[in-house]
């Protein structure tokens, strides 16, 4: 019987680093051309298969890593596990999802997971550290985390991201440009670092513009349906209410609209809505949202790359990895009325 070919096998017969392979077979982003057509040939033509067993002997790694998101729920998080999953079976491994709940006593219940092995490292998409390890320097030094999409200032691990600020300011400015003046912002969770980024798209669009901010025109979310319904309700209570709404995400932008409507607005007719995320259901939505889009499942596999790095013993790129959004115009958004 003919030994089974091994990652090394690969990298000896194309010259290359067996982190290259790994990270190759991985498909992670981050092996360019032609060198990632010429390891994918090589692997068929040896037929190599990751020997799950044997490798968890040599390393006493678990071969499995964890996603740890806010809310599972969510169907935000559904093209993120799939770009994780992708990356993470092509390499043997298996991905276990951990649903926080926006409760810091389960987010220490999976780091403390990770510390004791049950898992091989974390990607971290919950904007926060447990309690008590609130900064980089309380945790072990070496630990395999990736934060993605959410930021965490000050951690020290790798990021993959967006320009959230930017995003946003694309959003606004989309707004502005049907003619809005009498634009309000509903955010998510203040002060995590995401929310604020938002915000500060927000701010920098309306200044940009020349536009004030009127009190009570910032209202405060929590990502979840009912806090968009709610800040909506509050909104609308104003003496001069908005003629559009920028939303932190679609979850909330789905609870503002159906506010609008419960209060005899039309969307778009009398208040546009734009939201951020792109959900599956945004298109489907009546009218279809308009809403920045991320590329959720590129986040997902660079995301596992980046663990897949750090198990090969590469370093942790000191600046974030950030993506393009694109600002998907639909059918919530158009021209104010004329007073």
């Amino acid at each position: 019987m003919t030994a089974r070919p091994k990652i090394k096998d690969i990298a000896e017969r194309l010259g290359v680093s067996p982190a290259t392979v790994s990270r190759a077979l991985a498909d992670t982003g981050l092996v360019a051309e032609p060198t990632l057509s010429r390891i994918r040939e090589a692997a068929s033509a040896l037929n190599y298969r990751p020997n799950v067993s044997a490798r968890n002997l040599r390393t006493r790694r678990s071969m499995a890593v964890l996603l740890v998101v806010r809310d599972i729920g969510n169907p935000f998080y559904l093209d993120i596990l799939k770009g994780v999953e992708a990356a993470a079976r092509a390499a043997g491994y298996s991905v276990l999802m951990g649903n926080a709940e926006n409760d810091p006593a389960h987010e220490t219940e999976y780091f403390d997971m990770l510390r004791d092995g049950h898992a091989d490292g974390m990607i971290l998409m919950t904007g926060s550290l447990p309690p008590g390890q609130a900064s980089r320097d309380r945790l072990p030094p070496d630990l395999p985390v990736v934060v993605a999409l959410e930021m965490i200032e000050d951690a020290g691990f790798p990021h993959v991201q967006i320009d959230n600020a930017a995003a946003a300011r694309q959003a606004v400015e989309h707004l502005i440009g049907l003619g809005h003046r009498r634009i309000a912002h509903i955010s998510g969770p203040v002060p995590e670092v995401m929310s604020l980024k938002r915000r500060e798209g927000y701010r920098i669009a309306m200044r940009g513009a020349g536009l004030a901010v009127p009190e009570g025109y910032e209202q405060r979310g929590d990502y979840l349906l009912q806090s968009g319904r709610d800040a909506c309700r509050r909104l609308f209570s104003l003496a001069e209410p908005p003629t559009a709404i920028f939303l932190a995400n679609d979850e909330m932008a789905f609870g503002a609209i159906h506010e609008l409507r419960r209060i005899g607005c039309d969307v778009p007719g009398d208040v546009s809505v734009v939201g951020f995320d792109d959900l599956y259901l945004s298109e489907a939505f009546f009218p279809p949202l308009t809403t920045v889009a991320q590329p959720r499942t590129e986040i997902g596999k660079r995301a596992m790359g980046l663990l897949l790095d750090m198990f090969a013993g590469g370093s942790a790129p000191k600046q974030p990895l950030v993506l393009e959004t694109t600002l998907k115009i639909r059918g919530t958004t158009a021209a104010p009325k004329q007073d």
